[in-house]
């Protein structure tokens, strides 16, 4: 008997395969459990239709993905660090701070997506890759540099 797989299954096949089956086979366990249509006319043009349809979509939908990677990469991103004694970080740039950034400029990122190695502990320019989803990436500069006392100390009088 003639089956149209409608999903992956480990070791008879991937979903859409075409497959023949014996009939006990696919009475029993295929068809009841929905894991597989009757290959007939009619339902091969209509997985075959949603196939294509499917697929423009996922075209689509890669497009859309990499013109945002591609304005996540215009991105620069200036971290300013507490700096001591012959410019040694307190503290580092981690995930956390990258995705607060990109949030102030309007970008919502998931921070686990970012893959940062390890956590940031110097002064420097830094490219930080970001993966998205249908396997685009995107990449950040990070500009981390030394941090500006604000107040200048009192002058006491």
């Amino acid at each position: 008997m003639k089956v149209i797989l409608q999903e992956t299954m480990e070791g008879v096949g991937h979903l859409g395969d075409l497959l023949d089956v014996k009939d006990g086979y696919a009475r029993n366990f295929l068809l009841p459990r929905k894991k597989a249509v009757l290959a007939d006319s009619r339902s091969i043009k209509a997985f075959e239709h949603i196939k294509r349809v499917a697929g423009e979509r996922a075209k689509k939908e890669k497009l859309e993905i990499e013109t945002h990677a591609k304005s996540i990469s215009a991105v620069s991103i200036t971290v300013q660090a507490q700096v001591g004694k012959d410019d040694k970080m307190f503290g580092s740039v981690t995930t956390k701070d990258i995705g607060e950034r990109l949030a102030e400029q309007g970008f919502t990122v998931d921070r686990r997506k970012i893959q940062l190695d390890h956590p940031i502990k110097e002064l420097g320019t830094f490219t930080v890759p970001i993966k998205l989803p249908r396997d685009v990436t995107a990449t950040v500069v990070i500009h981390v540099v030394k941090k500006q006392e604000a107040e200048a100390a009192p002058a006491e009088a």
